[in-house]
């Protein structure tokens, strides 16, 4: 299986644990870090999610991983919430961070600067509209390396 497809594969199941909980789904993702493979479940809910809840999830989800049996290689599951700094890749977080700070990283520079901060104006499928020092400024969606909500401490 490809990493796509298990990704694919473990939302299909994670999704009725999901909606079982009245919690969202933010991401499924199968890394290789090092000499390990991960398998992230990134969860959420109104008033932010709990380590209790990211443990229900975890365990869950751990029962139908080992009966389904279908990931070929070891990996550590995480469940957790998907943190302050997540990026930003479903039109689901778009739609939520309109009116918001972004942070965002360009591919190619564009008036010699490759990171941007901004507000999330709008979107639509080929394009975000981004206001930065009150100016709107459109970017090609496939001009975005990636997006975040800006964080300041």
């Amino acid at each position: 299986m490809k990493r796509t497809e298990i990704e694919s594969y473990v939302e299909e199941l994670v999704m009725p644990i999901i909606e079982e909980g009245n919690f969202e789904l933010v991401d499924v993702e199968y890394v290789k870090e090092g000499a390990n493979w991960y398998l992230r479940v990134y969860a959420d809910k109104e008033g932010g999610i709990t380590i209790d809840d990211c443990v229900t999830i975890s365990r869950a989800l751990e029962v139908q991983l080992d009966e389904k049996d279908l990931i070929p290689d070891a990996y550590i599951l995480e469940v957790s919430s998907p943190g302050l700094g997540r990026q930003l890749k479903k039109e689901k977080d778009y739609q939520r961070s309109i009116g918001k700070e972004v942070e965002i990283k360009l591919y190619k520079a564009r008036n010699k600067q490759k990171e941007l901060e901004g507000i999330l104006k709008d979107f639509d499928s080929d394009t975000f509209t981004i206001t930065i020092d009150g100016e709107d400024t459109r970017f090609e969606k496939k001009e975005i390396a990636m997006m975040r909500l800006a964080v300041h401490f």
